[in-house]
């Protein structure tokens, strides 16, 4: 059986004029891996296979920080409800 995740997500893009942009990248991409993404005013709350939580943070990073420098703050549990 697979092992469920939940991560605790903040992204903090630096020195850029517009912030959306890359949160939003981001975000898409989580999304369309089929996780489930709960988005906060400060933090997103990402849960799926542990696999493809891990996966789809490195492949959302890489595509976000193509286009400036990040910030990103993350808080893994394998004990907490989807």
């Amino acid at each position: 059986m697979p092992q469920i995740i939940s991560a605790q997500i903040s992204l903090y893009p630096l020195r850029r004029l517009e912030l959306s942009p890359a949160i939003e990248e981001i975000l898409q991409v989580l999304r369309s891996k089929g996780l489930e993404v709960r988005q906060g005013a400060m933090s997103t709350l990402v849960a799926g296979e542990q696999d493809l939580v891990w996966d789809s943070l490195k492949d959302a990073w890489r595509r976000a920080a193509a286009s400036g420098d990040l910030v990103l703050v993350a808080t893994f549990s394998n004990a907490c409800p989807r």
